[in-house]
């Protein structure tokens, strides 16, 4: 049936089942993950074909592996499409005005609560700027989508906040899993990035998961999906130094990234540009970087593959990079749907064969293998845009199956992480959440701590006086034992300040002018929209036991009062049920 939210709702008792049974979550992982496999392989086909109608491809082909584009379509397929995605979003913001949220979004702030409406144009959005050429990965709108169905369930079954958020991230550990024929890359992608943390409660139902996504997508995608990988060498000493430098290098160049794309929104809109227009004029820049070399568009993953890629001159290889970075930068800072993923990964590959072939002219006796340094790049670039080392780590390992190698590449991944959070302190997507406003650095769950307001916290039923009553009158009206404190008041109904009840009885008090003279805390208020901390942050510097909570705006009037004691319980109460709900006790 449908419920007053519009959501679907699983019969009562078997909502009862599974919220009582923990291996029911598990179940409904498995069939998250196999939803997360159909994501995957439905929107590959569905780029290529748009790539196979709109460029003039033979299916199979790949747009980014193409050695030449007809010049008139590389032109007007991504301008006439970004301004085809430029009217749908001025189309939407009428009639959904409010901004979708992705996963890692909606874990850390909403309770692993999601828009499958939302997420579904997200997804759509993301197919069709890669399948028009944009240069951008589709792996934002597989996660988006299979998140998004993952959250929906969820709801179906009244799950647990907890759960919640897990199930969401098994929805996009499927998704990755599927997109690079990796489970164990996408089991870490989740919780590093989506659910914030590993836990022994989300282990099995994420991993089960992984598993299936990978299972399915493989079985129905004709595609070739994954990271393709070339002969590996062996892996020696020098490497592992080496490795490490390529990952400082590869912060360097992932913030950079990062940066431009920021600059690149700021500078088209600074320039007042009509918004439709935007994406047309990203998708008319990268058709003709497209001309120069057609790996600059879509996400890559033809590139990745083109055969003979070793062999390729460095001199191309490094136009390839530089066109292939600003692309992406113009795709998404122009307003095309996306991810840096596997653009990235790309990106990284490209940056690791530069490397050995520089680093070979340098010293040739080294001999450098380029497969090696491709992996290595390809990770270190990644984890520094995307986050996730680990992941990124697995994804080398699952593609190569060689651990020698995975060292090196968790070497730069550690240093290119480490490196990032140092001199920039966010990966791509919580510097997009800091661009507008938010102050999220990961998908930990903050979320309570926001539903946990003063208001929701503060008790309604205050006593209030006026600033100008006469202490006698006071005295009388509040003898000692009546209340603690009194809120005061002015002639007009505003906050005047907190009157402390024993401190009016004391002996030796003169007030010449009232009760005005005894008054406390007049300039030190709460507003009912903060959270707990914030309150409790203003008691702190205060050094206040009771605070009074007063109305926004110009009115000031006081509606509440609140304590610091009952703050501090209510924090240490939450605190202990969300980890007892992270180890799974409850």
């Amino acid at each position: 049936m449908v419920t007053s939210s519009r959501y679907l709702e699983a019969p009562q008792r078997l909502r009862a089942f599974v919220r009582a049974h923990e291996t029911s979550l598990v179940v409904l992982a498995m069939l998250i993950g196999a939803i997360g496999g159909l994501v995957v392989a439905v929107m590959s086909v569905a780029v290529e074909g748009l790539h196979v109608a709109l460029f003039n491809l033979e299916w199979g082909d790949r747009l980014s592996s193409q050695f030449r584009i007809e010049p008139l379509r590389a032109l007007l397929v991504p301008s006439l499409g970004g301004l085809v995605l430029g009217a749908a979003f001025l189309l939407l913001l009428r009639l959904r005005p409010a901004r979708e949220i992705d996963p890692i979004e909606a874990n850390a702030l909403h309770g692993g609560r999601m828009s499958f409406r939302g997420s579904v144009i997200v997804s759509l959005q993301t197919v069709w700027s890669s399948g028009v050429g944009a240069s951008v990965g589709l792996e934002a709108g597989y996660t988006q989508l299979a998140s998004g169905l993952a959250a929906s369930l969820g709801r179906a079954f009244h799950l647990r906040r907890a759960d919640q958020r897990v199930m969401v991230g098994c929805g996009a550990a499927a998704a990755i899993a599927g997109a690079f024929g990796a489970p164990l890359a996408g089991s870490f992608y989740a919780f590093e990035l989506v659910i914030g943390g590993y836990t022994p409660a989300s282990l099995t139902p994420v991993g089960i998961a992984a598993v299936a996504g990978y299972f399915v997508a493989h079985a129905f995608a004709p595609l070739s999906l994954g990271v393709p990988v070339g002969p590996i060498g062996d892996i020696v000493g020098h490497d592992l130094a080496l490795a490490a430098l390529l990952g400082i290098l590869a912060a360097l160049v992932g913030i950079t990234i990062m940066r431009g794309v920021a600059l690149c929104e700021a500078l088209l809109a600074k320039a007042g540009i009509w918004p439709p227009m935007r994406p047309a004029l990203g998708g008319l820049a990268v058709g003709l970087l497209a001309l120069a070399t057609p790996q600059v568009m879509s996400s890559g993953h033809g590139a990745l593959h083109f055969a003979g890629f070793v062999s390729i001159p460095l001199t191309v290889l490094a136009t390839m990079f530089a066109l292939k970075a600003i692309a992406s930068i113009l795709s998404l800072g122009s307003g095309f749907r996306g991810g840096l993923f596997f653009a990235t990964l790309f990106l990284g590959a490209l940056g690791g064969h530069l490397f050995a072939g520089a680093v070979d002219a340098l010293w040739p006796g080294l001999k450098l293998g380029g497969s090696v340094y491709a992996i290595i790049g390809m990770s270190a670039l990644s984890a520094s845009v995307i986050g996730g080392p680990l992941t990124m780590s697995f994804i080398a390992l699952e593609s190569t199956g060689n651990l020698w190698l995975t060292t090196a590449v968790l070497v730069a991944v550690m240093i290119s992480t480490q490196i990032t959070r140092e001199l920039f302190g966010y990966s791509f997507a919580t510097w997009r959440f800091h661009l507008r406003g938010e102050t999220i650095r990961s998908a930990a769950d903050i979320g309570w701590i926001r539903d946990l307001t003063v208001r929701s916290l503060m008790r309604s039923d205050l006593t209030t006086v006026s600033a100008s009553m006469p202490l006698e009158e006071f005295r009388s009206k509040f003898p000692l034992g009546s209340k603690t404190q009194v809120v005061a008041v002015d002639a007009k109904g505003r906050y005047a300040g907190m009157a402390l009840v024993a401190e009016a009885h004391a002996p030796d008090l003169e007030a010449v002018n009232g009760l005005i003279d005894i008054l406390h805390y007049q300039h030190v208020v709460l507003h009912p929209v903060m959270n707990i901390q914030e309150a409790i942050a203003v008691f702190d510097a205060a050094e206040a036991e009771t605070l009074a909570v007063v109305e926004a705006g110009g009115q000031h009037r006081p509606i509440g009062v609140l304590s610091e004691a009952h703050a501090v319980r209510r924090y240490a109460e939450e605190s202990e049920q969300r980890r007892r709900e992270a180890v799974g006790e409850i």
